[in-house]
């Protein structure tokens, strides 16, 4: 069974362990933090909620970064204390260079909302190959956009397909183009009107909460454990998609154990394209 190493003991970290453990398909999870009786509590506390919930996903707390060798996933996440901050900025990067040694081929999660430019910090100064760099975050935006459409077309969110591009807060985009309803064009199902009024409501829910950040964080390490042939949206170092390079922005991609298998560049729309590269800074 996979082994997933969480950095932070925090609300984000908390929530992306207690997710990967209700999922079952991961074996062991390290909760990692500088406050180690915190975060062995946290784990411990997780752990006997498996009782409960049928869970039986070992997770241990600890302050060694040696435990880092040999785990199939690196979550960045947040550190314990009062505001739950985000791993970000020189702290992060430094993090990151003394990590990555530990880390072999692993791909690494960035869980939080404030760390898109800690990613391509990271893609740019380090050695990290830029397929294991993915940030989870977008796809927790994706998932609530999701559940908003799902309610004005009156359908469950399983009929519901659509990406998110972009690089939040400065700006994101969903091409509703591209996004389908029970298999229809969703243009066809909604009318101009309720998509003026989910695009409203959409610009209002970023940043996602620490609960909705960990199980989006989840749901992108149980598509790179399984291998899913289902893209999700991720944060990635973008290379020449949409004509923009070295900087993060949002694509739908697939996932496998080495990280990012490939993306997907959307067909998008005039009005749409003009949105992304305002978006994008370009």
């Amino acid at each position: 069974m996979a082994t997933v190493a969480i950095i932070g003991a925090g609300d984000i970290g908390g929530a992306t362990a207690q997710a990967l453990a209700s999922c079952g398909r991961v074996g062991r999870v390290w909760l990692l933090d500088a406050a180690a009786s915190a975060a062995a509590g946290k784990a411990l506390d997780v752990q006997q909620a498996g009782a409960v919930s049928g869970s039986h996903t070992r997770l241990d707390g600890t302050d060694d970064e040696s435990r880092l060798v040999g785990c199939t996933v690196c979550v960045i996440a947040d550190r314990f204390g009062a505001r739950s901050d985000e791993w970000q900025g020189e702290d992060g990067l430094s993090l990151l260079t003394r990590i990555a040694p530990n880390l072999g081929d692993a791909p690494i999660i960035f869980a939080g909302a404030s760390q898109v430019e800690l990613l391509s910090q990271a893609a740019e100064e380090t050695r990290i190959r830029r397929e294991r760099l993915i940030g989870s975050s977008l796809e927790a935006l994706a998932s609530a956009i999701t559940a908003i459409v799902a309610m004005e077309a009156g359908c469950s969110p399983r009929e519901v397909m659509l990406t998110v591009l972009g690089t939040p807060p400065a700006g994101f985009v969903v091409p509703w183009s591209e996004a389908s309803i029970g298999g229809y064009a969703m243009q066809r199902v909604l009318s101009q009107v309720q998509l003026a009024r989910i695009e409203a409501r959409a610009a209002r829910l970023w940043p996602p909460g620490p609960y909705t950040l960990g199980a989006a964080a989840a749901r992108v390490i149980d598509a790179i454990l399984s291998e899913s042939r289902r893209a999700l949206s991720v944060l990635t170092q973008l290379e020449g998609e949409f004509g923009v390079r070295h900087r993060a922005g949002a694509l739908p991609a697939r996932l496998g154990a080495r990280g990012i298998v490939d993306t997907r560049v959307p067909e998008l729309s005039t009005r749409e394209q003009v949105q992304l590269q305002t978006a994008l800074g370009g």
